[in-house]
C-alpha cells in the first residue's frame, strides 16, 4: 500500500533504501531563503534531494500573481523526471517547520496525479531526535523521462472565480494564515493587512500537536467539520500568504476523511495586488 499523507520516521527508515523511493528535503525559510538548502548540504536524510520551494517549486512572480506562482507544469515534470520520479515511485517530502514546506510539494504530485506522496510526520526534528542518521553526502539521480503528469484544475480556484463568488458566499475559505495576520493585527510580510470577506480562520498550528506532529484523524475531522458548517468540499478552498502552507489545511483534510477541497493558489498576496478587491479585518 503506497503512503498518501503521513509516515512515521521509523516507517519511513524501514524502507527508505528502496529503488522505488525517493525523498525530497524542503526545507525553506522566508526569511533566509538560502537557509533550507545550507541546512541540507550540512545534513539531511540520507539520499534524500533538495527541493528549493522558489526555484523547483514554484514560477516566475508576475505583476498579478502572488508570491509563489505555481509552476509551470512542463517544467515540473522536466524537475521530476530529472530527479528520477515515476508515476510508481513512493515519494516522501520533509522539511523542519512542521510540514509547512514539504506540503507543496506533496499537493503539487497530487495536482498532477500522482498519489504516492507522503509527509514526514514531524519532520526533520522528529527524524533526529529518533536517532536515525544523517549525511552530507548529495545524490546524484539517474535523470529520466519527464514524468508524465497533467494537473487537474478542479483542485485549485482562481481569484477571478471567487470574485464573482464572493457576495454570494459560494466559498467557504479556510485562511492557514495566524489568527494576527488573519485579523490584520500584524502583517509581517505583504504590504496589507487583513483577509479575504467571509473567510474563516483556520491557522495551520491547529493541525498538530505540541510536538508538531500532525493530530488524530478523528480530531482534525471534528475541527473542519466544525469550520466548514455543513459546506460542500467541492466549493472549499484553502488560502495563506502565498498558497504553499495553505496546502498543510488540505492535507490534514485529507488525512482526516475529507477530500475534495481545492487551493486557492494565489491566495493573500495575489489577492491584494489590486486595491479594488474587498479586504476585511479583526474577526470573520
Amino acid at each position: 500500500m503506497p503512503y498518501t499523507t503521513l509516515i512515521e520516521p521509523r516507517q519511513l527508515q524501514s524502507e527508505y533504501r528502496t529503488p522505488d523511493r525517493v525523498l525530497f528535503d524542503c526545507r525553506f525559510d522566508l526569511a533566509d531563503k538560502a537557509r533550507g538548502e545550507r541546512d541540507y548540504r550540512a545534513g539531511h536524510i540520507p539520499g534524500a534531494r533538495f527541493a528549493h520551494l522558489e526555484r523547483e517549486l514554484s514560477g516566475p512572480i508576475t505583476a498579478a500573481s502572488g508570491r509563489h506562482p505555481l509552476p509551470d507544469p512542463e517544467a515540473l515534470c522536466r524537475w521530476l523526471g530529472s530527479q528520477g520520479v515515476t508515476p510508481e515511485t513512493q515519494v516522501v517530502v520533509y522539511d523542519d517547520s512542521a510540514g509547512s514546506m514539504g506540503v507543496r510539494l506533496w499537493w503539487l504530485l497530487r495536482w498532477l496525479g500522482h498519489r504516492a506522496v507522503a509527509v514526514l510526520d514531524g519532520g526533520w526534528q522528529a527524524w533526529c531526535e529518533a536517532g536515525l542518521g544523517q549525511s552530507t553526502e548529495i545524490p546524484a539521480p539517474s535523470p529520466i523521462q519527464p514524468y508524465p503528469g497533467q494537473p487537474n484544475p478542479t483542485m485549485v480556484v482562481t481569484t477571478e472565480r471567487l470574485l464573482v463568488d464572493l457576495e454570494s458566499g459560494r466559498w467557504r475559505l479556510l485562511d492557514a494564515r495566524t489568527g494576527e495576520r488573519f485579523r490584520g493585527e500584524q502583517e509581517p510580510i505583504d504590504p496589507v493587512a487583513g483577509h479575504i470577506p467571509g473567510a474563516r480562520s483556520l491557522p495551520l498550528q491547529a493541525n498538530l500537536d505540541a510536538g508538531g506532529r500532525f493530530l488524530a484523524p478523528e480530531r482534525l475531522r471534528q475541527i473542519y467539520q466544525e469550520k466548514l458548517g455543513g459546506h460542500p468540499l467541492s466549493e472549499t478552498a484553502c488560502l495563506c500568504g502565498s498558497g504553499v502552507s495553505a496546502c498543510h489545511d488540505l492535507l490534514a483534510m485529507e488525512i482526516a476523511g475529507l477530500s475534495g477541497a481545492r487551493l486557492y493558489a494565489g491566495s493573500w498576496s495575489e489577492w491584494i495586488r489590486d486595491p479594488t478587491r474587498p479586504v476585511a479585518l479583526g474577526q470573520e
